[in-house]
């Protein structure tokens, strides 16, 4: 007699589900993602991510919210560490541990160009603003470094998020620009972020 296998937790089947969310929204994007395609990920049926989320708008408010806090929280997690180190390379190196994950960055890319968004815009105001408080009030940092620490976050989100990395052996201008972006971390970040086999080559003229 086969042996059942236990039914896994409400919770459980949450944190499944949004899971398979978030790669199905990072890599589709919010207007290509839909809650089928979150099904067949997560592999429940799709009512039953209905059943559990609602729209697809609020299931991608939770994958974003999700994104955000997992980004607060190890920013408290560096604030809170070894006070010998500048606060600006803590924070770094912790928000470039989470880039491991590409959900993360590329959920925020895509909330964030959902500004106009009635429901979404006013979301990713509010998470990148709590960043920026936690920066100012929490991290200590003027309001120019918490400027410029928001830059290099956001000019790193680019370069991760279209890919750069699959060009560095073959465009120099590319591994300029990417030694620029990642002074200490690029050997770390190319190993996280492989190049795609099916990678175009650059462009010339």
């Amino acid at each position: 007699m086969t042996e059942k296998k236990p039914r896994m937790a409400a919770d459980e089947r949450r944190l499944l589900v949004l899971d398979a969310a978030s790669t199905v929204f990072g890599n589709a994007g919010y207007a290509g993602a839909t809650t089928d395609m979150v099904a067949r990920a997560a592999g429940v049926s799709q009512p039953y991510v209905v059943r559990m989320f609602g729209t697809k708008e609020q299931l991608f408010l939770e994958v974003l919210h999700r994104a955000l806090d997992r980004i607060i929280a190890a920013f408290r997690e560096a604030i809170a560490g070894d006070p010998e180190v500048p606060i600006a390379r803590r924070l770094g190196n912790a928000y470039f541990t989470l880039t491991a994950d590409r959900s993360i960055l590329l959920n925020l890319m895509h909330g964030f160009v959902l500004g106009a968004d009635p429901v979404i815009g006013p979301r990713a105001r509010c998470g990148f603003m709590d960043v920026y408080r936690l920066l100012r009030e929490e991290a200590g940092m003027s309001a120019e470094e918490a400027s410029e620490f928001l830059a290099g976050g956001m000019m790193a989100n680019v370069v991760l998020a279209v890919r750069l990395f699959d060009d560095y052996a073959g465009d120099p201008a590319v591994r300029e620009l990417m030694g620029t972006v990642f002074p200490e971390k690029l050997d770390l970040i190319r190993k996280g972020h492989p190049p795609l086999p099916t990678s175009m080559p650059p462009r010339s003229g």
